[in-house]
């Protein structure tokens, strides 16, 4: 009992006098202070922000439309007896589509050229009679009723002949109407009737439709905000616009802005604008629903980072900076548009910084970093612009 209460009394000060032998041990053996464990630096990519030229855009959706596009219809009625051309073939203008049985229209042409015959010989002999007429009435012997009538009848002979000449015009013109031509240069699309059958000028399908997709067109939508600034840039000179397929990765053609619609869609708050494109390699098709980039200008030597530098906090946007003692400092900034993947600067930062690329998730202000070996400058600006929406 003696024993456990000894220890009672001396185990703190014993416990105590341990700890402070534990603590000062380093020092006693010629060590300096006790040294916390080194926090570790984050793996970070890194990039410097740079000055470069950086085009302006207005983005919108659109869709393609044909430059022209024609139903090909039959003019007359008849036994369509051949198809020549075949589904999705490029035409040019004037190319035979189809043949209609052309006999019945020739029968035509063949009677009103009988009928003109006929009295043409019917005149002839007409103005032969007139002639006789209007001798014997200068020798009496014939009255001025006889010569009035032959004159009358003559009259009504010439008549009857271009009565005659314009049902040849016309029997020659439904002759014409049986061969169907393309009206314009295109593509077909499909067949809607089939040789043998009896057509129609009444029927409402046609034979075929006919599009023109070199040049065609694209109508896109902007917010009508932004039309003063686009009639400003139109009085400049021509605009460029570039079309780029639905998850906007590929780029299907270049052309100019050629129409401003005349009014706003009340409904939406929108204008229709219509570009026009070559559409040489047939990128576009008439239907397709494309994004479309309106290039307003481009700004030259401004401070660019890339899009994925740019962080969004509470406060707003903002970016890492790597001091020269590798640690990161949390920086506000103000940003504009981008473009091809590059974020123009407004505020915030300078040119030349260094700024965390990659690996921002697990960072803090005042957290220290260690750049990779493989630093990434920004991309020179050139080749096919892949365009960014203005904010």
């Amino acid at each position: 009992m003696a024993r456990r209460k000894a220890w009672l009394i001396m185990g703190p000060p014993l416990a105590a006098a341990l700890g402070l032998g534990w603590y000062f041990a380093p020092q006693l053996m010629g060590g300096g202070a006790p040294q916390r464990p080194a926090v570790p630096s984050i793996p970070v990519t890194a990039t410097v922000v740079q000055r470069r030229d950086l085009p302006v855009f207005l983005a919108g959706i659109g869709s393609v439309q044909a430059f022209n596009s024609v139903a090909v219809k039959v003019r007359v009625d008849g036994h369509l007896d051949e198809v020549i051309f075949a589904e999705g073939q490029d035409v040019a203008e004037g190319d035979l589509l189809a043949q209609l049985d052309p006999r019945p229209f020739q029968s035509q042409l063949a009677q009103a050229r009988a009928a003109k015959a006929r009295n043409e010989a019917l005149l002839a002999n007409a103005r032969l009679d007139l002639q006789r007429s209007i001798t014997l009435a200068a020798r009496e012997f014939a009255s001025r009723q006889t010569v009035d009538t032959q004159r009358a009848q003559v009259s009504q002979l010439e008549a009857a002949i271009q009565a005659d000449e314009a049902a040849i015009d016309s029997a020659a013109i439904q002759l014409g109407y049986t061969t169907i031509r393309s009206p314009i240069a295109g593509r077909t699309g499909i067949r809607l009737v089939d040789r043998g059958n009896i057509v129609r000028a009444t029927d409402t399908n046609g034979l075929v439709i006919i599009t023109q997709v070199r040049p065609i067109s694209v109508i896109f939508a902007l917010s009508q905000d932004v039309l003063g600034e686009v009639a400003r840039h139109m009085a400049r000179g021509p605009l460029k616009v570039l079309a780029y397929n639905r998850d906007d990765t590929t780029r299907l053609g270049e052309g100019n802005l050629v129409l401003v619609d005349n009014q706003v869609d009340a409904a939406t708050g929108t204008i229709r604008l219509k570009a026009r494109f070559d559409n040489s390699d047939g990128a576009l098709w008439p239907g397709q629903f494309v994004n479309a980039r309106l290039l307003l200008d481009v700004r030259g030597g401004v401070l660019t980072v890339p899009a994925q530098v740019v962080q969004r906090g509470p406060s707003g946007t903002f970016a890492y900076v790597i001091k020269p003692d590798q640690s990161v400092e949390q920086r506000p900034i103000k940003t504009g548009h981008s473009h091809e993947g590059m974020t123009l600067i407004e505020a915030g930062l300078a040119e030349g910084d260094r700024v965390v690329l990659d690996g921002q998730y697990k960072l803090r202000a005042g957290s220290h970093v260690q750049v990779s070996p493989g630093e990434k400058p920004q991309s020179k600006p050139g080749g096919e612009a892949r365009v960014g929406m203005t904010p």
